[in-house]
Order: C-alpha cells, then structure tokens, then sequence
C-alpha cells in the first residue's frame, strides 16, 4: 500500500522532526499550505490504522512515529511509478528526467558515481 500525497506529507514531517504530537505536524504543515487542525489529525488516525505510524497515547496528546521508512517509502513509490509510467523501463525513466530537467555538475557526478558502482558490483559478480 501506498501513502496518499497528503500521508507522504505527514511522513516527511516525521521523517524530519522525528516524533510529533498531531499539533506540531499541524503547525509544520500549515507553514505551506492550508491545512485544518482536525483534517491533520484524520490523516494521522487513517495512517495509524494503516500501519504507517505508531501513536503512543499520552494524558494530553497522541505522539506518533513513522513506521515506514523514507528510503523504504521512495523505493516503493519509484518502483511503482516506473513499471505503471514507463513499463518497467528504468532508462526511460532516466532518460525522460535528465531531458526534462538540468541536472547541476554535482548531480551528475553523483549519478557517474552511482553507475560506476553499479557496474563495479556486477563485474564482481
């Protein structure tokens, strides 16, 4: 399964705070959109229901914790995305992201050093 656009939200709160009451998350995601308290802590219950977060119940307030990981998480939706949107095709998918957008030197010293690694690997193999 999945998180929604709205849960992928929630996760990189979470993902960057670390454990966070419902109001925190709130606060954190209003800074960049309109947001109400009570749909924050609807998306958070859904996700507790879900198996993204844990919520640990305190007197006052719920704290809730990502589950998922965000390498796991960006793993699944990429996977995803490139066998629906590209038919498995992790060259076209590459190929379709550097034509439409312009990578920084660094970028592409990081992605030569990503393929050299790869290759490295499967001569080893």
């Amino acid at each position: 399964m999945k998180p929604t656009d709205s849960e992928l939200e929630i996760l990189h709160v979470l993902w960057s705070n670390g454990p966070s009451t419902v109001r925190q998350v709130h606060e954190k995601l209003s800074q960049s959109r309109d947001i109400g308290y009570t749909t924050a802590l609807k998306l958070m219950q859904i996700m507790h229901e879900k198996g993204f977060v844990s919520r640990e119940e305190d007197a006052r307030s719920h704290t809730y914790t990502a589950l998922v990981s965000e390498e796991a998480t960006q793993r699944n939706l990429v996977d995803r995305f490139v066998e629906t949107a590209f038919r498995g095709s992790a060259s076209k998918l590459v190929m379709q992201v550097l034509g439409q957008h312009k990578a920084s030197r660094e970028e592409l010293n990081e992605i030569k050093n990503l393929l050299n690694q790869i290759n490295s690997s499967d001569e080893s193999n």
